[in-house]
């Protein structure tokens, strides 16, 4: 089993995802998804937060090994942020979305130096929007963002056009269709329902979705 299907299986285990193509969740956007992911529910599992945490190290090592300092997306992004930087020993900082509107406001929390490489740590890449805000931060602080990590991407064109506009590269432990076939192997979804599921995604990266 690829470390793509085990964090898609771990996910699923923990209720970290949900997919249900008869009864569809609403997202804050409007969409209506067969699918809702809250990476924070594996958070509270021993086993399935050192998975992902060993997992998003071993991705900073084989992609980002000069890497100086993790940062962590406020906020869902902070606790793996943590555990991978305890991982690989490195300091660790995280980036809010916007600066705070009082004491020293910042926007950056932690210790970090100009020019020290950085790697993000985000839990659900969807547009890149939060990804591409932190990266903007911590640019305009002298550091130099070697690039983005996450748990779960929904892969969408837009994410990877934002991030390649942004000029920063950005990789996954896992993915939409990884989570289908985990789906299908465990018996979370029946085999008639993938086809609407793929369906689903193919309009979704389209953009026939509003």
């Amino acid at each position: 089993m690829s470390l793509q299907n085990e964090i898609a299986h771990a996910m699923l285990k923990v209720g970290a995802v949900e997919l249900n193509p008869t009864d569809l969740f609403t997202w804050a956007s409007g969409i209506k998804s067969p699918i809702y992911c809250d990476t924070r529910l594996t958070i509270s599992d021993p086993t399935i937060r050192k998975q992902i945490a060993n997992g998003l190290a071993t991705l900073i090592k084989e992609n980002f090994a000069d890497c100086d300092v993790v940062a962590g997306t406020a906020t869902a992004g902070i606790p793996h942020a943590a555990w991978v930087s305890d991982i690989l020993e490195l300091p660790m900082v995280y980036v809010r979305s916007k600066a705070k509107e009082h004491g020293r406001g910042k926007q950056i929390e932690g210790k970090y130096a100009k020019g020290q490489k950085v790697v993000v740590v985000e839990d659900i890449v969807s547009t890149g929007g939060s990804s591409i805000t932190a990266v903007e931060a911590l640019r305009a602080a002298g550091c130099e963002v070697l690039g983005v990590v996450c748990v779960y991407t929904y892969n969408l064109p837009k994410a990877e056009q934002a991030f390649e506009a942004a000029n920063v590269k950005y990789t996954s432990l896992t993915n939409f269709d990884f989570l289908v076939d985990a789906a299908k192997e465990s018996g979370n979804i029946q085999e008639t329902e993938i086809p609407f599921l793929k369906n689903w995604h193919k309009d979704l990266k389209d953009g026939k979705l509003k």
